[in-house]
């Protein structure tokens, strides 16, 4: 595998409002423990929508990976111009800091946000430049956005292969119980 799209939850699915919320280490962790043997493996990219939360994680794991994988390229692809136009100036300077860390940033539509068309032509476009997906998501924690992202990947997994590469809530809760385990 040589392109990863990796998405998930968005920070309010997870009940996140906070970028100290100790749920986002154990994530990133989670995250990291998958991608490492996948750089290990010959991965070259990891792209993600760049939206407010795993996504915007999964950037800050990789930035953190370019350190020990200097091959390892991180890609943000929008769906459309200026996604973080309604955010906070927090979260604004935080997706600014990250796009300093990416090697790619492109968009879907050159547009403001004009309709869902554009997530859906975004979605296309990541599934269809990448070999498999890394998806954070819990069926049984309710359903969210990424479900959309579940039914196409597996979808495709069926058609042509591709990889499907999932972190639940119990692989979350295993590493949040290790680390207070480890501090205890």
């Amino acid at each position: 595998m040589k392109n990863l799209l990796v998405t998930g939850y968005r920070a309010h699915e997870l009940g996140i409002f906070s970028r100290k919320h100790p749920g986002i280490a154990s994530i990133r962790k989670a995250m990291e423990a998958k991608l490492v043997p996948l750089v290990e493996e010959g991965l070259e990219w990891v792209i993600t929508p760049g939206q407010y939360g795993v996504d915007l994680w999964a950037c800050e794991t990789v930035i953190e990976l370019k350190k020990r994988y200097p091959w390892l390229k991180l890609s943000i692809l929008a769906a459309y111009a200026n996604p973080d136009e309604k955010w906070n100036e927090g979260r604004k300077e935080h997706f600014q800091e990250i796009l300093r860390g990416v090697d790619y940033y492109g968009s879907a539509s050159k547009q403001p946000y004009s309709g869902v068309w554009q997530l859906k032509a975004r979605d296309e476009l990541l599934l269809r430049k990448t070999d498999g997906i890394l998806l954070v998501y819990d069926e049984e924690a309710g359903e969210g956005s990424p479900r959309f992202f579940k039914e196409r990947a597996l979808r495709k997994q069926a058609e042509e292969g591709y990889q499907y590469i999932a972190i639940g809530a119990d692989e979350i809760q295993s590493i949040e119980d290790e680390s207070r385990m480890a501090d205890w």
